[in-house]
């Protein structure tokens, strides 16, 4: 069986086995529900999540009781923004306002469009040709009825870094409540609430080589009162979102944030490095490739590349058996839908077409990387010969 080549990290990545170990006790003899009181088992079970939400804390410089565990960065993200306008709407706020970026992932877009259809006035706000907001238009997009602003650490197709710091301060001049969904950010790129930063924070464990549907909303200390819980039953975690803890999940999530802090910048510059080694390799065999994105601030582990005269979707498809890679979100994949993140580049459609999404990760090794730029180099200039021949050998290649 020939070896496969994965390098489609922003959509989901490995577990670590280090992550498994810690899970395991947890799936078998240490069963007890973190919720029973009254006895060992029940004991070691929350003795265990409260030291992931410990570990969690400290990844992004909060205090493990402003952790509130979930089951992912999706249902993190409506939280936020829907338990946010309902609040406001209780405490009299009419209509209460919210602010996006137009870049947002679709776990933050699709609930404000669902807010939209209640009556709820949204700003999006636009990005450069990098993809980057202007801290300034946030300032000038606000109303004394906003309630929210929401504003991704780095996005999930292109990897640019938006400048949160700038619109925290912004907003606690305002005193207007500060989302970001960081699923893409965290354990990638140093992030620190302590200093300056969203009072809102969503995390997903299974991007940063933890397990799947187990995630946070970091609600910093007194923010608790802008949310409205979204369910209810039970009043686990801090009343905001109710139900059994998935203790192994959890666990898990906890031993991930852990390994990626302790591993610290250094793993950036390493995936840096792999990353730029790709470019390299790419950019030699082929004439006409484009990155898209900002050229500096962007996540470590992203190339965002446009091969001219080249359908990425065919690209990726060709080389699906052997070097696994995209042409933009999993969840944009999922609904065949355009990139609104490159038509809010200004993009040409024809560009955005001829887009891939290549995300590495901790276990990418150089021999790899090596061999994806080789097979992506011979895949696109096979598309390109056939391209030409379809058009009668008239083409520019």
């Amino acid at each position: 069986m020939r070896n496969r080549i994965y390098l489609d990290h922003h959509a989901t990545t490995p577990l670590d086995p280090r992550a498994l170990e810690a899970m395991l006790p947890f799936l078998r003899d240490r069963f007890g529900n973190a919720s029973s009181a009254t006895h060992s088992f029940g004991w070691e079970a929350r003795e265990a999540v409260e030291q992931a939400r410990c570990e969690v804390a400290a990844l992004v410089g909060a205090r493990p009781e402003e952790v509130v565990f979930t089951g992912g960065a999706t249902e993190s993200d409506n939280l936020a923004l829907l338990g946010a306008v309902d609040r406001a709407r209780r405490a009299g706020v009419s209509p209460p306002h919210v602010i996006v970026a137009e870049t947002e992932h679709a776990a933050v877009l699709d609930p404000v469009r669902r807010l939209e259809r209640d009556g709820v006035p949204v700003t999006r706000i636009g990005v450069d040709r990098f993809g980057r907001i202007d801290p300034d238009d946030v300032r000038r997009a606000l109303r004394p009825q906003t309630v929210i602003v929401s504003i991704m650490a780095a996005n999930n197709e292109i990897g640019t870094i938006q400048p949160l710091a700038e619109v925290a301060a912004i907003l606690a001049g305002a005193g207007v409540a500060f989302h970001s969904d960081a699923a893409q950010a965290a354990g990638r790129v140093a992030l620190d609430l302590r200093s300056a930063g969203p009072g809102l924070l969503s995390l997903s464990a299974h991007k940063m080589h933890g397990p799947k549907g187990v995630g946070a909303l970091v609600v910093r200390s007194g923010l608790e009162a802008r949310l409205e819980a979204r369910t209810f039953g039970g009043g686990h975690e801090r009343g905001l979102r109710p139900g059994t803890p998935d203790v192994p999940a959890i666990v898990g999530f906890g031993a991930a944030a852990a390994i990626a802090l302790e591993a610290g910048g250094g793993e950036g510059r390493r995936l840096a490095a792999l990353r730029d080694r790709l470019l390299d390799a790419v950019r030699g065999g082929l004439g006409g490739v484009e990155v898209n994105g900002h050229p500096t601030e962007r996540l470590p582990n992203n190339l965002h590349l446009s091969l001219d005269g080249v359908d990425g979707e065919s690209l990726a498809t060709a080389l699906g058996d052997e070097v696994a890679l995209s042409t933009g979100s999993a969840c944009a994949s999922a609904g065949g839908g355009e990139s609104h993140v490159l038509k809010a580049l200004g993009l040409p459609p024809e560009r955005a077409r001829e887009s891939i999404r290549i995300g590495l990760g901790r276990f990418n090794t150089e021999e790899e990387i090596d061999l994806a730029g080789a097979r992506i180099v011979e895949e696109a200039r096979r598309l390109r010969t056939l391209d030409s021949w379809g058009r009668g050998g008239e083409g520019k290649r």
